[in-house]
């Protein structure tokens, strides 16, 4: 990769766990000749006013290289603001797990060197969309839909490309991308996809039968999710934030996109390497 010329910054929610990076970057991005652009919500959390070499309440999406210091939240809705634009995003591990990084917070001189040389390379991941009130939701990790604390257990059917394949009453149903397969979908039992695989998997949370098993769906087909309780609601959330309620009997349509978000990583580094390294060594 040649190096980027404009550089943005997002931090996770807690500042004081990210300042001293966020000062290092600029001044590593001085040094390089690379200019650093502080979107207005970090300006407000960090109060960076005088960062020096900085330019402030710039458009993010003027970038050519997001950078990002936090967990796999802060990184989705990164991943997710540059979806659909030809802007990489290099993430320094803040968080606990991390998966979607690219190195440790250990590493920090070194990573923020490799990135502003352009030293990395850059894998193209799915996306998956849903319709809503508000217009098109995109999730890079997974749409799920979960029944509310206070009521009954859901009653959900689904369909792919307009067979319906069962209707299962359950606390909930996760679609998930390859990239979010290690996430909920994991948790749920549902199968991991390896990166590179076109297609994304369905599983259920809690479901009340022995015969709800997860799907894997070929890239091209729609699901669509029905709510068919008579009274019930569900939540909508996209990589974990709530997004709209659906109501009963009303329907949601997931599309599968490829090649949507771009995510920096090391040279030579793998999906299997990251499978072991973070979750191989988890003991918790």
């Amino acid at each position: 990769m040649t190096s980027p010329k404009w550089v943005v910054v997002f931090t996770r929610r807690t500042p004081e766990k990210t300042a001293a990076a966020v000062h290092r970057l600029a001044e590593l991005a001085e040094a390089a000749g690379v200019e650093l652009l502080v979107p207005s919500e970090e300006v407000d959390k960090h109060g960076l006013q005088d960062l020096p070499g900085a330019t402030f309440d710039a458009d993010p999406l003027s970038a050519d290289l997001a950078l990002v210091f936090g967990g796999d939240g802060t990184i989705l809705s990164t991943m997710r603001r540059f979806a659909g634009r030809d802007v990489p995003v290099f993430a320094v591990n803040f968080g606990a797990v991390g998966f979607l990084s690219t190195v440790e917070s250990t590493e920090l001189d070194d990573a923020l060197r490799s990135a502003l040389r352009g030293e990395y390379e850059v894998l193209p991941l799915p996306v998956l969309s849903a319709g809503t009130d508000g217009g098109k939701e995109v999730a890079v990790n997974d749409i799920s839909f979960h029944r509310r604390q206070d009521l009954r257990v859901a009653e959900l059917a689904y369909s792919v490309q307009g067979q319906e394949l069962g209707q299962v009453r359950c606390d909930g149903l996760v679609v998930a991308t390859p990239a979010g397969s290690t996430g909920y979908n994991l948790a749920n039992g549902g199968p991991v996809l390896a990166w590179g695989v076109e297609g994304y998997v369905v599983s259920f949370i809690a479901p009340h039968t022995l015969t709800a098993r997860a799907l894997v769906v070929a890239p091209d087909d729609v699901m669509e999710v029905v709510n068919r309780s008579s009274d019930e609601p569900v939540d909508v959330t996209t990589d974990g934030r709530r997004v709209r309620e659906l109501e009963p009997g009303a329907s949601l349509e997931i599309r599968f996109h490829d090649d949507q978000a771009l995510l920096a990583q090391a040279a030579n580094a793998t999906f299997y390497d990251r499978l072991r390294d973070k979750f191989g060594r988890l003991s918790y």
